[in-house]
């Protein structure tokens, strides 16, 4: 079954959208279309093909409403499931993949170079959001008492942000020599200087593949994004992840985590350069999509820079998903609504390096022309899903 259908599924009302692809390959030949309960069969222009859904989905197929053919999607329509499926693996934070005691090592995600030798870490602690500043006066009744105060960890402290990891760097000799800072070693960026000074002076690049993974915060603290850095425990041996599917799975980490912490679903993506790149929409967080997996041209999902997202099993696939809305932001585009949400406290900002900023936006242009043309838009934004 060739690139033959699509099935968004919501666990929270139990219900599906199914496309059938191959309706649109012979838009005026009859199609017959049998739905089972486990699985899915299309008989048109002489042949007939079969899919079995992933254990765990079953259909109702009573339910089939909302029948119609649309041209260059295919066959769209509705249905039930007869039971919820199964519950989504538990996601863990970026607060949960770090315990004190414990020994870590911490990879360059582009090439598996050692950025950070075998490190224990006494205390793990959380940052507040990077904006909490602005909302001390809504706090306190009296001036504020953190004024001119930066968070910086100590020995054997981790920092964990939104997006980032802080590091104390003294006295470990492992860090210049597995990652190159473009500024002079040991040099001091002190808050006030931090604004004059160039972004390029600051940058922490992997010594091997010279990819950006964090930049200096002061003398003796190094900002690592999530993004470029994988963490495993020292017991244990490095394993690569394609690239594009780890920015999903980090990207799709963040904004479950803050939409479920903050109850905020509006996001905006910002480079270390200061600029916005993306602004995100998080519509819903309880999608499974199910999709068949053919030779078909438009079934050619999240193949950038090379990474191919193998399915959890067999001809069909199935992945947990984010389901966003979006709009770009490079080359001006869309600069008065995204000023208006940089100027709206619900709206939450999301810093990564630049470089990352681009691929994410590649990676979602790649998802929306995944989908059936019907489905690429909403509203004014353009529509998404981050696999998780």
């Amino acid at each position: 079954m060739a690139g033959a259908f699509l099935m968004e599924i919501r666990r929270a009302t139990q219900s599906a959208l199914l496309v059938i692809r191959a309706a649109a390959e012979l838009p005026s030949a009859p199609v017959e279309v049998s739905v089972c309960a486990d699985s899915l069969e299309v008989r048109s222009g002489g042949s007939c093909d079969a899919a079995a859904l992933p254990a765990g989905v079953s259909l109702a197929p009573s339910s089939c409403r909302g029948l119609r053919r649309l041209r260059g999607d295919g066959l769209h329509l509705h249905l039930r499931l007869r039971h919820p499926p199964p519950a989504a693996d538990v996601v863990f934070t970026l607060r949960e993949s770090l315990k004190p005691n414990k020994n870590y090592i911490f990879y360059c995600q582009s090439c598996g170079d050692i950025v950070v030798n075998v490190r224990k870490f006494l205390r793990v602690l959380p940052l507040p959001s990077e904006n909490w500043s602005d909302l001390v006066e809504e706090w306190c009744c009296h001036p504020d008492p953190f004024a001119g105060r930066t968070l910086h960890p100590q020995h054997g402290d981790c920092f964990v942000g939104d997006t980032f990891f802080l590091l104390n760097s003294r006295n470990e000799s492992h860090v210049p020599e597995s990652s190159v800072c473009c500024s002079e070693a040991g040099h001091h960026v002190s808050q006030s200087d931090s604004n004059l000074k160039s972004k390029d002076n600051t940058r922490v690049i992997c010594k091997r593949c010279k990819t950006m993974l964090g930049e200096t915060v002061s003398s003796g603290t190094i900002k690592y994004y999530v993004t470029e850095v994988i963490i495993q425990s020292a017991e244990g041996s490095f394993s690569p992840t394609p690239r594009s599917q780890f920015i999903q799975s980090i990207v799709a980490q963040c904004l479950l985590e803050l939409s479920s912490a903050k109850s905020t679903f509006r996001f905006t993506i910002k480079g270390d350069n200061g600029k916005t790149y993306i602004l995100i929409w998080l519509l819903n967080s309880d999608t499974l999509l199910v999709e068949s997996l053919g030779s078909s041209s438009s079934n050619t999902d999240f193949t950038l820079f090379g990474d191919i997202l193998t399915p959890s099993s067999g001809p069909v696939g199935t992945w947990n998903a984010l389901k966003v809305l979006y709009q770009p932001c490079i080359q001006c585009r869309n600069k008065e609504l995204a000023d208006t949400w940089e100027d709206d406290m619900g709206v939450h900002p999301l810093k990564f390096p630049s470089e990352t900023c681009l691929e994410l936006l590649l990676i979602l242009g790649v998802s929306t022309a995944s989908l059936p043309p019907s489905l690429r838009c909403m509203n004014s934004f353009q529509v998404a899903f981050l696999k998780m």
